[in-house]
């Protein structure tokens, strides 16, 4: 047995937020995009996956939303196989799964205010009111003002459009509405990648304090190792499709990485990677 089967093997799936195995999926031209891909994430984890562009970690997580489907092998959400599930109770179970992605801008509607964009995800809940309103006001704008202020944006832009906000303000916004149906696990696909050095430091911190007061399982996906590495509990390396190595981050700088993950180590040899809150 290699060391990457045998460090999945130790992993303990019985109270995994997420299970994935034996993943598979080709598009219709027969390409294969992604090879029997393993994976779990427990409660209040970060996995990483870091791999260049068309390694597959994108449709992975597409996979992972149930908004793409896969050919073969399982996905569980919350211990409960999703294989012949009636459209409610995806829809349910979809409910306790939040995104971000790279371009904020694509994931708000221009037309919508910062409010109505925030009650979105709510509004397709009905009568449901998050915990972190209880016993305060059942009113929709303050549910809205305090998400702005879990993502540290001021109440004042609960009636702004996108277009008046900058790119890591938006992001807060979709960062806000992810987390606006109490969700247990968030898919973080490229969320600091449109967004400058500064902006990114902002939004990795804000993302960590959030983990931590809401108890968030995260998927964080990158091409920034430097960054899956602050982000992570454990780092999957994919490659066309498949899973190269999986460690926990502690592990990264061994020797005995695979010489793929030692090329991406290249691009970061002259900076330290960041293992604490990034000071602004």
């Amino acid at each position: 047995m290699n060391n990457q089967a045998a460090y999945a093997q130790q992993q303990d799936t019985s109270n995994a937020v997420v299970t994935v195995s034996g993943l598979t999926k080709a598009y219709a031209g027969g390409k294969t995009v992604l090879q029997d891909v393993a994976l779990s994430i427990s409660p209040r984890e970060c996995l990483g996956i870091v791999g260049e562009s068309g390694s597959g970690k994108s449709t992975l997580a597409r996979c992972i939303l149930t908004l793409d489907p896969f050919d073969q092998g399982e996905l569980r959400l919350d211990g409960q196989s999703i294989r012949g599930l009636k459209r409610s109770e995806l829809k349910r179970i979809r409910s306790r799964l939040g995104a971000v992605f790279q371009h904020p801008s694509a994931a708000l509607n221009p037309r919508l205010t910062i409010l109505q964009s925030l009650l979105e995800p709510l509004d397709q809940l009905k009568y449901y009111v998050p915990s972190f309103m209880a016993g305060k006001s059942s009113e929709s704008r303050d549910t809205a003002e305090h998400l702005l202020e879990m993502v540290k944006l001021p109440a004042s832009y609960l009636d702004k459009f996108p277009h008046q906000l900058s790119g890591g303000e938006k992001q807060r916004v979709t960062i806000a509405r992810a987390i606006s149906t109490e969700p247990d696990f968030i898919v973080l696909d490229e969320p600091t990648a449109s967004l400058d050095v500064t902006t990114q430091a902002t939004i990795l911190n804000l993302l960590k304090d959030l983990q931590d007061e809401l108890g968030l399982a995260y998927l964080f996906i990158s091409h920034d190792l430097a960054a899956v590495h602050f982000m992570s509990d454990r780092i999957m390396v994919m490659k066309e499709g498949s899973v190269l190595e999986h460690f926990p981050k502690e592990a990264l700088f061994h020797s005995d990485r695979h010489p793929y993950t030692q090329s991406l180590l290249e691009v970061f040899s002259t900076c330290c990677l960041p293992t604490e809150p990034i000071l602004l």
